[in-house]
């Protein structure tokens, strides 16, 4: 683990330090794309990483992030019925598109366009989470409230 240097997670960093939010990025020299590769990486469990689940919605075209628990499955169909309208899937190119992140990097602040966010209220249960911040090797840590001061979205039940 090291201070990050990626232009991107450089980009992350100086939104957090922007909002007040003290977690710094830090890279590693593998991957940290999936929960487990993160986890693995940083030392903490699974349910510790807030993973950023994107989907686009199928009327509006929009970018819908779920920061979720690592551990837990995302329900489409309860986050359709949060968002207000059916989901269908976002390829890597909608994903990059919308966010200006690639999947396995897509972090929660930042956006290239507005998305609708969720958080996963499993989160709440740790004193720290760690999320994506720009890159497959970069994440930061945060407090669940400070993540959800940061996004200003809501808790809800998301999980499958």
């Amino acid at each position: 683990m090291k201070p990050a240097g990626h232009p991107t997670a450089l980009r992350v960093a100086q939104l957090l330090a922007e909002a007040g939010v003290g977690g710094r990025p830090v890279e590693f020299e593998q991957t940290t794309r999936t929960s487990a590769e993160a986890a693995a990486a940083i030392g903490c469990s699974v349910a510790e990483i807030a993973k950023s689940i994107v989907f686009r919605g199928a009327v509006s075209g929009e970018a819908v992030i779920v920061v979720a628990s690592g551990g837990n499955r995302v329900s489409e169909s309860k986050v359709a019925a949060l968002v207000g309208e059916a989901l269908a899937r976002a390829d890597a190119d909608f994903v990059r598109d919308a966010t200006g992140y690639a999947i396995g990097g897509v972090a929660p602040v930042g956006h290239a366009k507005p998305v609708k966010l969720l958080l996963d209220h499993d989160l709440r249960r740790f004193e720290t989470v760690w999320a994506a911040a720009g890159t497959p090797f970069s994440v930061f840590p945060i407090t669940p409230e400070a993540l959800r001061r940061l996004t200003g979205a809501r808790w809800s039940d998301v999980k499958a």
